[in-house]
């Protein structure tokens, strides 16, 4: 799949586009295009073949003509034009946190910086500190980017699991695959994985091995032995597989699912009972025989342990609370009922409410809230006051239309530097959830950031706080708060923390979900999807929250529509 190359292609257009100072629309028009082919959940190589490209949201016959040539030759003129009118690296450039096109073009014009080398150079130097608009925090923050930029190599879970999915869908109907799993971190649902495992039972290790190293997805067979391969995907994702036997299966998924301070503990309880394991099974120290290995089940149980989620296998106290019969009923996607973020053609979303609705029934959602932003947003083409009655119309119109789904009325409200809400209380009154969200500012000092979200939070009509550690995975970190002092205000409010489910967010994180429902303070999901193809994507918010050990009285968009809202201020 080539989605996110040609996603990143029409981005940096973009960014080309805004440097020269075009027309915003056409500049908008990249940036919506990139957003769904970012987010489509089939090949864009088989929408082109198929001669679709036009069918998908925002892209006209202009937009289809580029993504075809591009699909076709592997390049794109119109983009080498702009490249040589623009001499500047945005492919490079443009991942490293902060820096805009606005911040490239002054940086460009003033001391010729057109790469990560010289930018590095001229921050190193002291040179950036002085130009005006930036200043001596700015350069500290480009340094502080920079450096984030250089350990930010692992690949997301959002990009990472289909690809996995679809080398499991491809190999379990063969005849030598009796069983295939997924393993390693991506098993355990982490944020960011390295690389992808993949473990196969088989009588046939060489046919099992040959069909995965010919799988059409692979790009370089880089290992293949007698039981284990590594390949590279097109996508540049390594994958490794492993060929074990079916008497030893269970045991070498647990050993190869991880984490590895999870397996030193199974291994002590292994000790504790006169036993040795190992990716081959729990075998009697005193006979050598196998007392458990087939199975995952049948291993914890022989450890006197119930069995434990691969999300919870981190030693952090997972199995302890096993012993105790402690363990949470972790919330399965089937439990959730609604999606509490979404954007529709109101403000930046590429689809209407009624598009929107009718794609969350198909997946079997019994509500959803729209909710476009407002305020002083330009960026995200915020809603202006006189446009929300409108908006709320539209919204009406979709629940009298779509029938088995219930539409409700939301708004993303800014938060602003003070921790005011920059909508009205009349327009905030109208909705039935509101979520408060920061979208500036993110690298103010901590004692002023936490006051800010305070503030927000404190505001009788803001419901939800929407991603609320502001960090975009591989981008830009998280904001430097007090989360205990965050966490204590929203339990006295009745604030309610977000699980934002958008592959680059995943915000809260898994380490915040913990401390939320250690708290106590409630916690919602939403796709913060911009297309109806992202509304795929509540599984992530999902796994986040089992990975936090939330359960489903812990996440509000668990119980009906009455009963969800019932939670709110």
């Amino acid at each position: 799949m080539k989605n996110l190359e040609v996603a990143e292609l029409l981005r940096n257009i973009a960014e080309l586009l805004e440097i020269q100072e075009e027309n915003s629309f056409k500049i908008r028009a990249y940036e919506k295009a990139a957003l769904v082919i970012e987010n489509l959940s089939e090949d864009i190589g088989k929408v082109w073949k198929e001669g679709r490209l036009e069918e998908l949201p925002g892209i006209g016959e202009a937009l289809a003509e580029k993504i075809s040539e591009f699909l076709e030759k592997g390049r794109l003129a119109y983009y080498e034009k702009l490249k040589k009118e623009v001499p500047i690296d945005m492919e490079n450039l443009g991942k490293i946190p902060g820096l805009g096109p606005k911040t490239l073009k002054k940086l460009y014009r003033a001391l010729k910086i057109r790469d990560v080398p010289s930018l590095e150079k001229a921050a190193r130097a002291g040179n950036i500190r002085n130009l005006p608009g930036l200043g001596a925090k700015a350069e500290e923050n480009i340094l502080k980017s920079l450096a984030f930029s250089k350990s930010a190599t692992r690949i997301p879970l959002g990009f990472a699991l289909p690809h996995a999915e679809e080398i499991v869908a491809r190999l379990r109907p063969l005849k030598d695959v009796k069983r295939i799993d997924i393993a390693g971190s991506l098993r355990r649902r982490k944020d960011t994985i390295g690389d992808i495992d993949l473990l196969v039972a088989s009588k046939n290790p060489a046919a099992a091995i040959g069909a995965f190293a010919s799988l059409p997805l692979v790009e370089q067979v880089l290992a293949k032995g007698d039981t284990k391969s590594s390949v590279r995907l097109k996508e540049g994702i390594q994958v490794d597989m492993r060929v074990i036997d079916e008497k030893s299966y269970g045991a070498a998924l647990i050993y190869f699912t991880g984490s590895k301070q999870h397996n030193i503990e199974l291994r002590k309880a292994a000790i504790s009972k006169g036993c040795k394991l190992s990716e081959y099974g729990l075998f009697s120290n005193r006979t050598n025989a196998l007392i458990a290995g087939k199975t995952e089940q049948d291993l914890y149980e022989s450890l006197g342990l119930p069995y434990i989620e691969p999300e919870l296998r981190e030693n952090e106290g997972e199995i302890e609370a096993a012993r105790q019969h402690k363990l949470p009923r972790l919330i399965m996607e089937r439990d959730v009922r609604g999606d509490l973020q979404m954007h529709s053609t109101w403000s930046d979303g590429s689809n209407t409410i009624g598009e929107m609705a009718r794609a969350a029934q198909e997946m079997g959602h019994e509500y959803i809230c729209i909710t476009d932003h407002g305020g002083n947003l330009p960026i995200a083409n915020a809603l202006k006051g006189a446009q929300t009655k409108d908006y709320l119309k539209d919204i009406e119109k979709a629940n009298n239309n779509i029938r088995g789904i219930t539409v409700l009325k939301g708004m993303e409200a800014n938060i602003t530097k003070d921790g005011t809400i920059d909508v009205p209380n009349r327009i905030l009154k109208q909705m039935d959830i509101v979520l408060g969200s920061i979208h500036s500012g993110f690298k103010n000092p901590k004692e002023e950031m936490t006051k800010r979200i305070t503030k927000a939070m404190e505001n009788e009509h803001v419901d939800i706080i929407a991603h609320p550690t502001g960090r975009l995975i591989n981008q830009r970190p998280a904001y430097d708060t007090d989360f205990d002092a965050l966490l204590d205000t929203a339990k006295s409010t009745g604030t309610v923390l977000e699980i934002n489910a958008s592959p680059e967010r995943l915000d809260l994180d898994a380490s915040h979900v913990r401390a939320a429902v250690q708290r106590g303070v409630k916690l919602s999901i939403g796709t913060d999807a911009h297309t109806a193809e992202s509304l795929k994507s509540i599984r992530l918010g999902v796994f986040t929250a089992r990975r936090g050990w939330a359960e489903k009285k812990d996440v509000i968009n668990a119980l009906p529509v009455k009963g969800m809202l019932a939670q709110l201020k």
